[in-house]
């Protein structure tokens, strides 16, 4: 499958050749509307066709489930060699996915490669779902880890390492760079911002791991799913919710992620957001050494995350999926 960008329409489809669109044709758009169309994704009004595209290895890939389009997608540029940041921006705003990534060689000797990512509403230094992701599609071209077994993610944040077993890949919960409770002010705006009283929040703290998150534990599961926040009085903040499931639910505990200052209302399945929330958790004795997340349902997906704490170390894991692999135009 191979698709290009700008694209004209929302749709894309397959034509005969016998009923092939002569070049602009039928699209709706003029020659100068669609040369516009190029600024509106790459900042200027300068055809990218003039400054070299190319074709490069694509990859949609689900995430967090075994079964296609449950989990997180993100969308992977397997070689983001020559695109500007500008380009990569644009980009990401095109697929309106929660993350897009670009892979670049390593510049860190103990690198297999070098990721960035991408929102919608700008660049992350670290993301869960796309670093597992990526790690998926890349090792589906062939690439082998140089150290012959962990596969080591240089991005904004460091170095991340990742483990295989089979389809399902997890990575090492980065250590938190700012935590413990929040103020009382941002409590109160969490709370308002999850239309729950105050004391309906039983903790509410920072799990910064490159990902500003706040974390806020809430009663149970289905305190959780029922939440209807107002997104506007969220303001700049990243908001993550858990609450336990108890009995003999499938899961342990129910997440959702909020993140409307980046363009994502709500995240499907958050691989950094569980990261924090475990850093914080195990360590405080509220969730056990190894413990299943579900996540997604409010958006109609299921995703499953899974935690276990090896040492000292605490990985965050899950299925991977390829639904989309081909080539984009960029």
């Amino acid at each position: 499958m191979r698709f290009t960008v700008p694209v004209e329409a929302s749709v894309i489809t397959r034509r005969s050749p016998s009923r092939r669109t002569p070049t602009g044709v039928g699209t709706g758009v003029p020659p100068r509307r669609r040369r516009a169309c190029w600024g509106a994704v790459l900042g200027d009004e300068t055809p990218r066709s003039v400054r070299g595209m190319r074709s490069r290895p694509f990859a949609q890939v689900d995430v967090f489930t075994a079964t296609p389009y449950l989990g997180n997608p993100v969308a992977v540029v397997l070689d983001g060699q020559g695109i500007t940041d500008q380009e990569m921006a644009g980009f990401a705003r095109w697929t309106n996915l929660s993350e897009t990534t670009f892979v670049l060689p390593a510049t860190h000797p103990d690198a297999d490669y070098r990721l960035r990512i991408f929102t919608p509403g700008g660049e992350l230094a670290f993301a869960g779902h796309p670093t597992l992701g990526s790690a998926h599609a890349w090792l589906g071209t062939g690439a082998v880890p140089r150290g012959g077994g962990a596969i080591v993610q240089e991005c904004g944040i460091g170095l991340v390492h990742l483990r295989q077993d089979g389809d399902r890949l997890a990575f090492i919960a980065p250590p938190l760079l700012r935590s413990g409770p929040v103020t009382p002010e941002i409590r109160d705006q969490v709370a308002r911002s999850l239309r729950l009283p105050a004391d309906a929040i039983g903790g509410c703290e920072w799990i910064d791991n490159g990902v500003p998150w706040v974390g806020a534990i809430l009663a149970d599961a289905r305190t959780v799913l029922a939440l209807d926040p107002d997104l506007a009085a969220m303001g700049d903040l990243m908001v993550g919710v858990l609450g336990p499931w108890g009995g003999a639910h499938e899961t342990d505990v129910e997440v959702r992620a909020f993140v409307p200052a980046m363009g994502i209302p709500e995240d499907p399945v958050t691989g950094s957001l569980n990261a924090g929330l475990a850093r914080w958790l195990i360590p405080a004795g509220i969730l056990p050494r190894h413990y299943t997340v579900s996540q997604g349902a409010a958006l109609g997906r299921a995703g499953r995350v899974q935690v276990d704490q090896v040492g000292s170390d605490i990985w965050i894991g899950g299925d991977t999926i390829t639904c989309v692999a081909g080539a984009v135009t960029l």
